[in-house]
């Protein structure tokens, strides 16, 4: 059995740093500042009572960023190198980050909903840190897009498909959630960890494969492209009744323009048209 670690990714590494930054940041002051670290978890932490009726929506990207202590970053981390090298490889840099901060915002907004139902003991004034949303997110990715690999169960040398490694997780998840009824910030937590879940199934499902960017953009040059056609029509209306209006008797719209608007090759008017043949536009 081999044991080889992934490379350090663009993407994973500055994730990686902004988050040891950020912890090393809170723990000194929370050392100098007497209650420090609790104003930061409050205002940078996710409390849904105050994204909800103060619009402190930053909390839906900045929650992710702080950690309840040192374990919780190391474990988190570690994931994050481990599965989130392979998918950023497999993605590029740009997408891989999408995903990383939809999983995170989508955890938020999971732990939102959660909150204001009171289900499982869940209170919207508790503030949830940690990047586990983003992280669950990735980790089901990779358990979808490499289901046959193998990952190891460290510290214990066993070696598993990454399939029915995130299956145990998930079913870790529920169960653990379910269990903590009696402890509201636990509930809370483990919310986001499944809304992480959620929402890295919705993007492998429903997100096309470039990316937000890529169907904005798209969606913009259709726009943009509806617009043009519009003037060009609305130009060979103008030009229509301009020809009227000189006694051009023989005009007729189609030998001008086609369907959408664009102007014939003047050279291919007076040939005749065949049966299923089209005259191509002069000018898009």
């Amino acid at each position: 059995m081999g044991l080889s670690f992934p490379p350090f990714t663009r993407a994973v590494k500055q994730l990686l740093i902004a988050n040891g930054a950020v912890f090393l940041a809170v723990a000194l002051i929370g050392v100098f500042v007497e209650g420090g670290e609790r104003w930061i978890q409050i205002h940078f932490g996710l409390v849904p009572a105050l994204v909800v009726f103060r619009a402190w929506i930053w909390q839906l990207v900045t929650y992710a960023f702080l950690h309840a202590g040192l374990w919780h970053i190391l474990f988190n981390m570690l994931a994050l190198w481990m599965f989130g090298a392979q998918l950023e490889q497999d993605w590029g840099y740009n997408i891989f980050m999408q995903f990383y901060f939809f999983c995170a915002i989508g955890g938020a907004l999971t732990t939102i909903a959660v909150s204001f139902t009171g289900l499982l003991g869940a209170n919207p004034v508790i503030p949830t840190v940690g990047a586990s949303g983003a992280i669950f997110g990735l980790l089901l990715a990779f358990g979808i897009l490499h289901a046959e690999s193998e990952v190891m169960l460290f510290p214990i040398p066993f070696m598993i498909k990454a399939k029915y490694f995130i299956m145990g997780l998930i079913f870790i998840e529920v169960f653990l959630t379910l269990s903590s009824a009696h402890q509201p910030g636990a509930s809370v937590a483990y919310m986001a960890h499944l809304g992480g879940l959620l929402f890295g199934y919705i993007w492998l499902k429903f997100v096309p494969r470039r990316g937000f960017g890529h169907a904005t953009s798209e969606r913009l040059f259709g726009i943009r492209n509806s617009y043009y056609r519009w003037k060009r029509k609305r130009a060979a209306r103008k030009f229509e009744v301009y020809m009227r209006k000189h006694d051009r008797g023989d005009y007729r719209h189609e030998d001008y323009f086609d369907e959408y608007g664009n102007f014939r090759d003047p050279n291919s008017r007076d040939q005749p048209k065949g049966n299923g043949d089209s005259r191509g536009p002069w000018v898009n």
